[in-house]
C-alpha cells in the first residue's frame, strides 16, 4: 500500500503536515516515534495512518472516554473499523466488543489507561497481534508536566507484559526539554524518532489584557466579536464557572457551564451540546478540553490566569484546529495570581514540587506584563528558538505605542505601600493614590497619609497597570492570603533611589484585525478567502441536516473548511469533489451526491456556469 494513495483515501488529503509523512514512515519501518506537535498540528493521523496500513492491531491508549468517544465515531465515519472499551459500556456490550475483537474485526481499540492491566483486558490480547501502540497525551506520565495522572505510570508494565514488543508511539502537545526526556525514558522507548515540529501556531492571535470589569469587557467582547461562532471560556473555579453562566444567560447569550463537580452525565450532555452546535460557548475549568477535536473554536478566552505556560498554551490551543484565524484572550488580574497560588498549596504537600509550580506560574505572570512579543515568549518556554522578534499578529507586536518612563509613578506607588504600612491590597491602595472619599478609608485614616491623591489625575485603570508591571518586574509581592496584600521587596530600593528607571508602553492598542502576512507554510492549505458566501451557508444548512440524522457533530460530516472550499470551486462531479480537503472516498460514498446535487441546484438556479 502507497501511503500517499491512503491518506487520499481515508482521510481525503493530498499533502502530509510538517512531520506527519516522516513519522509514518519511521512507525511502518517498525521503529519508535516520539511526536511533539501543537495541538491542531495532526498527531492523531501520525498513528491513525500507520494503524490501517499495518497487519495486527492497533492499541491506541487514550486519558478520557470523551476523545475515545470522538475518535471512534469519526474513523469509523471515514471506514476504518475502530472500538473502545470503557467504564460506560453495559456488560452485553463490553462481551459483543471483546467477542469482535477476538475475530480480528477491528484496526485500532482505544483503551483508557486504568484498563490496561486488568487481566480481562490482558486475556484479551493474549492470542492477537498487537502491532503498534500509540499513547497519545504522552505528558501524563511526567510528575513535572501540568497533568499528570498516576495511571499513565502503567503504561511500561502493560508493554513489557507483552509477548512480543510492538512499535511504539507517544504523542504530546506540550512538552519542555525535562518533560520530553522523562516521557522517553518512563515508556521506555527503543532510540526513537524524536520530531517537534514546533510550538508556533501561526493563526493563533494572542492578547492579554487587564480590565477592572472582567464581566463588563468579556460580554461587550462576546457581542462585538464572533457573533455565531463557538467559543470556550476558561475559569479558575467551579463557583466562577457557575457564576458567570449565569450572568452570560441573562444577557442573552447560548451558553453552558462544565466542571468536575457536575455528575458525569450532566457533563456528557454539555460537552455534546457544543460539540453539536447547540450552545455556542461553554465555560469550563481545566476539567474540560483535553483531546476536544472541534476544529471551528474561534476564540479561548481566559476569565482567570491558568496556572503555568504548558496548560495555557494546551487550553488556548483548542482554538483554531482548522488553520482558521482564532482568537486567545488571556484576561489577567493580581487575584488570579493568589487563587492559583492557593490552589497549589491545596494540591502539592512537597516543598521541591511547590516550588517548581510556583516558578512555572511566575513565568506566565510574567507573559501577561512583558512588551515583547507574546508569540515569542511561548516559543521560549518550550525552547524554541525565536526567528522573528516580532510576530506581527499579537497584540503587543500590533501595539505601536511608544516606550515612556514611569519612573516617578512607580516612585509614586511604592512609597504609597510604604505608607499605608503594607497592610492592603491592591484595590485599597489605587484608591489612596486616586484620593478616593470612600467612607472606608476615611474610616482608618488613610485619607491623612502623605501619599493620598498624589495620583488624582491618573485613571484606576493605569494605576493599576503600574502597580502590575511593579509586581511583575519583581518590585512589589502579593501575597498569598485569602485577601492578597502588597508588599515591598528589597529590589525596589533600586527605583526609589533613581538608580534604575521604570520604561513601559505609553498606551494599549486594542488589536481589531488580524495580521496574515506572517502565516507560515504548513504543508497545509490556508484559510479559504474568496468562496460563496450565500453557497456556503447553503452547504452548512445540509451538513447540519445529515448531522441530526447520522447523530454526529456538524464537523464529524466535513469540516467548515471543506464546505468553504466546495463554495469557492463549485465540484458537481465526483471526480472534483475528491479533490476537497477532507473528502475522502468513505465520506463521498456517504454524503458526496447530496452535496453534489445542492451545488448543481444553485448553480442551475443563478444561472452559474
Amino acid at each position: 500500500m502507497n501511503i500517499q494513495d491512503e491518506l487520499r483515501r481515508y482521510f481525503g488529503y493530498d499533502t502530509f503536515r510538517q512531520g506527519q509523512e516522516e513519522i509514518v514512515k519511521w512507525i511502518l519501518k517498525g521503529k519508535d516515534v516520539l511526536g511533539i506537535m501543537p495541538t491542531g498540528g495532526g498527531k492523531s493521523l501520525c498513528y491513525q495512518l500507520p494503524a490501517v496500513m499495518m497487519t495486527g492491531i492497533t492499541i491506541v491508549i487514550s486519558p478520557l472516554i470523551s476523545l475515545m468517544k470522538d475518535q471512534v465515531d469519526s474513523l469509523n465515519e471515514i471506514g476504518i473499523p475502530v472500538t473502545s472499551l470503557n467504564s460506560t459500556l453495559d456488560q452485553d456490550s463490553f462481551i459483543q466488543r471483546i467477542n469482535e475483537i477476538k475475530l480480528n474485526q477491528y484496526k485500532i481499540i482505544f483503551v483508557a489507561p486504568e484498563r490496561l492491566n486488568t487481566k480481562m483486558f490482558l486475556d484479551i490480547i493474549k492470542g492477537i497481534e498487537v502491532s503498534f501502540i500509540a499513547i497519545d497525551e504522552a505528558h501524563c506520565i511526567s510528575q513535572w508536566g501540568h497533568d499528570f495522572r498516576p495511571s499513565y505510570s502503567e503504561i511500561p508494565k502493560f508493554i513489557k507484559s507483552l509477548t512480543s514488543r510492538p512499535v511504539v508511539a507517544a504523542f504530546t502537545a506540550t512538552a519542555t526539554q525535562e518533560i520530553t526526556l522523562e516521557i522517553k525514558k518512563l515508556i521506555g522507548l527503543i532510540n526513537p524518532l524524536e520530531i517537534t515540529t514546533g510550538f508556533d501556531r501561526p493563526n493563533l492571535f494572542y492578547r492579554v489584557v487587564k480590565v477592572g470589569n472582567k464581566n463588563s469587557y468579556l460580554i461587550n467582547y462576546l457581542k462585538e466579536n464572533y457573533q455565531n461562532d463557538p467559543g470556550i471560556i476558561y475559569c479558575a473555579t467551579r463557583k466562577t464557572v457557575e457564576s458567570l453562566v449565569s450572568k452570560l444567560q441573562e444577557s442573552g447569550f447560548s451558553v453552558r457551564g462544565y466542571h468536575g463537580g457536575m455528575d458525569a452525565e450532566s457533563r456528557e450532555r454539555t460537552q455534546e451540546d457544543f460539540m453539536y452546535n447547540r450552545a455556542r460557548l461553554i465555560v469550563a475549568t481545566n476539567a474540560f478540553g483535553m483531546g476536544i477535536d472541534k476544529p471551528d473554536v474561534r476564540f479561548v478566552i481566559h476569565f482567570n490566569m491558568p496556572k503555568n505556560m504548558e496548560a495555557y498554551y494546551q487550553e488556548a490551543g483548542r482554538a483554531g484546529r482548522d488553520g482558521e484565524d482564532s482568537q486567545c484572550i488571556l484576561m489577567y488580574s493580581p487575584s488570579d495570581v493568589v487563587k492559583q497560588k492557593l490552589i497549589m498549596e491545596s494540591e502539592y504537600i512537597l516543598p521541591e514540587r511547590l516550588a517548581l509550580q510556583y516558578k512555572n506560574l511566575q513565568y506566565l505572570i510574567d507573559f501577561c506584563h512583558t512588551n515583547d512579543c507574546l508569540r515569542n515568549k511561548i516559543l521560549t518556554y518550550f525552547d524554541e528558538v525565536v526567528m522573528e522578534e516580532y510576530c506581527g499578529n499579537c497584540s503587543n507586536c500590533l501595539d505601536q505605542s511608544e516606550m515612556v518612563d514611569i519612573t516617578l509613578e512607580a516612585q509614586k506607588v511604592l512609597s504609597c505601600i510604604y505608607r499605608v504600612k503594607q497592610r492592603y491590597g491592591i484595590n485599597i491602595v489605587i484608591q489612596v493614590l486616586r484620593g478616593s472619599k470612600s467612607k472606608k478609608l476615611t474610616q482608618q485614616g488613610l485619607d491623612l497619609v502623605s501619599t493620598y491623591g498624589i495620583m488624582k489625575e491618573y485613571s484606576e485603570e493605569a494605576v493599576r497597570e503600574i502597580i502590575m508591571t511593579l509586581v511583575s518586574r519583581g518590585y512589589i509581592h502579593v501575597t498569598a492570603d485569602q485577601f492578597p496584600v502588597l508588599k515591598l521587596t528589597a529590589k525596589c530600593r533600586e527605583v526609589l533611589q533613581g538608580d534604575v528607571k521604570v520604561m513601559h508602553k505609553k498606551a494599549l492598542v486594542e488589536a481589531k484585525t488580524m495580521n496574515s502576512a506572517k502565516k507560515k507554510a504548513t504543508g497545509v492549505k490556508g484559510p479559504i478567502e474568496d468562496y460563496n458566501e450565500d453557497l456556503y451557508h447553503l452547504l452548512k444548512e445540509l451538513r447540519g441536516e445529515l448531522s441530526k440524522e447520522k447523530k454526529l457533530p456538524p464537523f464529524m460530516i466535513f469540516h467548515d473548511k471543506s464546505l468553504k472550499e466546495m463554495a469557492a470551486v463549485f465540484p458537481k462531479t465526483k471526480e472534483s469533489l475528491l479533490t476537497i480537503d477532507g473528502v475522502g472516498l468513505k465520506k463521498f460514498e456517504n454524503y458526496g451526491n447530496r452535496f453534489i446535487q445542492l451545488i448543481e441546484d444553485y448553480c442551475s438556479k443563478n444561472k452559474i456556469t
